[in-house]
């Protein structure tokens, strides 16, 4: 009887040490699975922001052309000047809209996913948060000059135009008075589209480095 109890009791002792042992390592196998997919998430978010930074790069050489096309523009109108009709084709460049639109696949995927949680460390989480977040800011700041140009440049090309006198060689704004307005506001929307680019360059810099660690 009691050889009996003892080998029972070895029987029960092998299956508990079995399952304790499955349950480990299915945990380790998780917390491998997890680990994996946390720097992969990690090392996607990294490609998309440094693909962001380039944009904006990129959009920030063109800003600063049409900053100096609207200064000069707006220096000539109401003047006379000798090349002032080659001057004022500007314009039409100063009509053309630099945009900007986020690589966030990673971020949304993270998101509503609900796999953010596996980013462990919290100040990390609210970092990518927040920079996301603050994108908000640069697409406010492409969003202005894309309403004064729709409403007031793209309005003062159908009404105060007159494209027949381009054929003759002559400058066909009727209302320059009205034209050195509109771009006044347009440069005020590019400086503003400027500064919030440098910003947004800052911030992928200061995040890419967060990242790296």
């Amino acid at each position: 009887m009691k050889k009996k109890l003892t080998y029972a009791f070895g029987e029960i002792l092998i299956v508990i040490v079995g399952i304790s042992l499955a349950f480990a390592m299915n945990n380790w196998g998780e917390k491998r699975s997890d680990e994996t997919q946390k720097n992969e998430y990690i090392t996607n978010l990294k490609q998309d922001i440094a693909a962001d930074k380039l944009h904006l790069e990129s959009n920030l050489e063109i800003i600063k052309t049409k900053i100096d096309q609207a200064k000069d523009v707006i220096s000539i109108l109401g003047k006379n000047s000798p090349d002032k009709n080659q001057r004022l084709r500007a314009i039409y460049n100063l009509a053309q809209l630099t945009s900007f639109k986020p690589k966030d696949y990673t971020h949304q995927t993270l998101v509503n996913s609900g796999d953010l949680k596996l980013l462990n460390n919290f100040e990390l989480r609210t970092t990518i948060q927040k920079h996301y977040s603050d994108y908000e800011d640069i697409l406010n700041a492409y969003k202005r000059q894309e309403i004064i140009n729709k409403d007031y440049l793209g309005n003062y090309f159908i009404y105060h135009t007159d494209y027949e006198l381009i054929e003759v060689g002559k400058i066909p704004f009727k209302d320059e008075k009205l034209l050195k307005n509109i771009i006044q506001s347009v440069y005020g929307a590019l400086m503003f589209k400027r500064d919030a680019t440098l910003e947004g360059i800052k911030r992928c810099d200061s995040i890419l480095d967060i990242l790296a660690k």
